[in-house]
């Protein structure tokens, strides 16, 4: 479905988009930016976000994660390298086309798009994050290495949006196998995350149902960049780039983007 939808110029809400660059909104200089979906959802989730950064100027590229955007099966079948490499491409067609590469990432998107700014280093000119999922203080986690030979997927946590009427096109189904294999992301990002010294923004919702506190002081305490920010979202559950507070990280990244790479 994922392919049909590419070709046939994003019809579906799942489908990967890619918008182009108009300096001549952007004080002439072509900037990109890569945002980065979270786990079991879709670029459904970051479409109004990359639509208001496209319209401010800038080149965005929202990938399809692999396993993501068909079936929750799918999502079993992949490994966090896989996640990155999709997000790696995409940042590369970026870093052709751009003056400048700005990353950014929902939830588990997050993860992804903090291990493209450790990989890349000076080649990513910022960082921003929305309720980044990096880390967990949930014990039953540490069973999944041996439930995910044993049980395929749990009822799944879809749409944690305040806002009615809103839809991140998700799965309905929590994969185990493929949630093992964002804790194993972790172990590889988490102490990485020494190598961060690119300006941060980060958004957390004080209300969320998806994730737990952990990653907010793992992400904050861990990357080394002096020019960081948190800030709240206190009308938004999870998924705020579809919530009452998404015009707001809209703004609050834009403003943030022209400033790290003017």
């Amino acid at each position: 479905m994922a392919e049909d939808a590419a070709a046939s110029g994003h019809r579906y809400p799942t489908a990967p988009l890619a918008l182009p660059a108009r300096p001549e909104l952007s004080g002439g200089r072509s900037v990109g930016v890569l945002l980065v979906h979270g786990f079991t959802g879709s670029p459904a989730s970051m479409k109004p976000w990359a639509q208001a950064l496209a319209d401010q100027g800038y080149a965005v590229e929202v990938p399809l994660l692999p396993g993501h955007g068909t079936r929750w099966q799918d999502l079993n079948r992949v490994a966090w390298t896989d996640w990155y490499a999709e997000a790696e491409a995409a940042f590369d067609r970026l870093r052709k086309e751009c003056d400048a590469v700005v990353v950014g990432g929902l939830s588990m998107g997050g993860s992804v798009a903090l291990r493209v700014a450790e990989e890349r280093g000076d080649q990513v000119a910022g960082i921003v994050l929305v309720n980044p999922f990096v880390a967990s203080a949930r014990k039953e986690l540490v069973v999944l290495p041996v439930l995910k030979h044993v049980v395929p997927s749990l009822r799944g946590v879809v749409n944690d949006i305040k806002k009615p009427g809103q839809d991140e096109h998700g799965y309905d189904r929590l994969p185990i196998k493929g949630l093992a294999a964002v804790t194993e992301m972790w172990k590889v990002v988490v102490p990485d995350l020494k190598r961060v010294t690119q300006p941060l923004l980060y958004f957390r919702s004080t209300d969320d149902h998806v994730i737990d506190a952990a990653s907010s002081p793992a992400v904050l305490q861990g990357v080394v960049s002096t020019d960081v920010e948190e800030r709240l979202l206190d009308n938004s559950y999870h998924v705020a780039t579809l919530d009452n507070d998404a015009d707001r990280i809209f703004a609050e990244s834009a403003e943030f983007i022209a400033r790290v790479t003017g």
